[in-house]
């Protein structure tokens, strides 16, 4: 079982949560056509929140493996080769300023290669979302600057 990793005076039995140190996560920003594939998240940071598919990265995994681990397990799509796009900070903090979160995400982009998508593990929807619509779901900020960055990259 795992043991809370946080401040012992904060630790709530979520390992994620008041970390010690930041965890790395791992997204992809997945084309098909002129959609991108999101999920609606399922548990926190976040939760219920539109997002890219991706998660925690796994001891003796590389990121690159996560990325496409990740993917399928919470939307059932398999993608082509994966390029990098950006590393970015998240820390979120609760209302005395203490990091409740912390992650390391390093994010990808690819083109769908096959399957439909069908939410699972901790994806609560897994949906094809026009690209013109990005502007419009409430994404955290980050996101939508990754999809951007990952469709100037894809027109070249």
């Amino acid at each position: 079982m795992l043991q809370p990793s946080g401040n012992n005076d904060l630790s709530t039995g979520d390992p994620r949560e008041y970390p010690r140190r930041p965890f790395v996560g791992v997204g992809v920003v997945v084309f098909r056509d002129d959609t991108v594939l999101l999920i609606r998240r399922g548990n926190p940071p976040r939760a219920g929140e539109w997002s890219l598919p991706g998660g925690a990265q796994h001891v003796g995994e590389t990121v690159r493996q996560t990325a496409l681990r990740e993917v399928m397990e919470e939307t059932g799509v398999r993608v082509g080769h994966l390029e990098f796009l950006a590393v970015i900070d998240a820390i979120l903090r609760d209302e005395q300023g203490r990091a409740r979160y912390h992650y390391t995400l390093v994010d990808f982009w690819a083109e769908w290669e096959s399957g439909e998508p069908a939410a699972a593990d901790d994806a609560q929807l897994a949906e094809w979302i026009p690209i013109s619509r990005v502007n419009d779901l409430g994404l955290w900020s980050k996101t939508v600057e990754v999809i951007q960055k990952a469709q100037r990259i894809r027109r070249i």
